[in-house]
């Protein structure tokens, strides 16, 4: 089976309940085609570069799905009859990336808290 990171925008007028239950059945039918999603994300409401069917901001989700190509097939043709998906990309990738907001985390975590960079320091 391959890997795959899913990216959905959804409508700005829908909830986060109704986005979250879009991505739930999005994994039903992953899994009822014999693949798994890994990790779903939920990234929030963000705004747009540019309108896209009259909408400024949308729902951002990304799922990172480990399942064979027919699979993805069958999960974009459900994609393309939903009216609440304003657009979807589905890139095939190697390896999963770690999250952003996890990256940060980690960040943080490696730096100690009194330490403050002045920009003397710097140079």
């Amino acid at each position: 089976m391959a890997l795959y990171e899913h990216l959905l925008i959804a409508r700005q007028d829908i909830s986060a309940q109704a986005v979250d239950a879009l991505a739930t059945h999005l994994k039903t039918i992953v899994e009822g085609e014999g693949g798994k999603v890994e990790k779903q994300e939920y990234w929030g409401l963000r705004g747009l570069a540019y309108r896209i069917k009259k909408n400024r901001k949308g729902h951002y989700v990304l799922l990172n799905i480990n399942a064979p190509s027919k699979a993805v097939v069958e999960l974009e043709r459900q994609l393309k009859i939903n009216e609440d998906v304003l657009r979807y990309i589905t890139v095939k990738v190697e390896a999963f990336e770690v999250s952003a907001s996890k990256a940060r985390r980690d960040d943080r975590a490696d730096k100690p808290e009194g330490d403050v960079v002045t920009e003397e320091a710097a140079l």
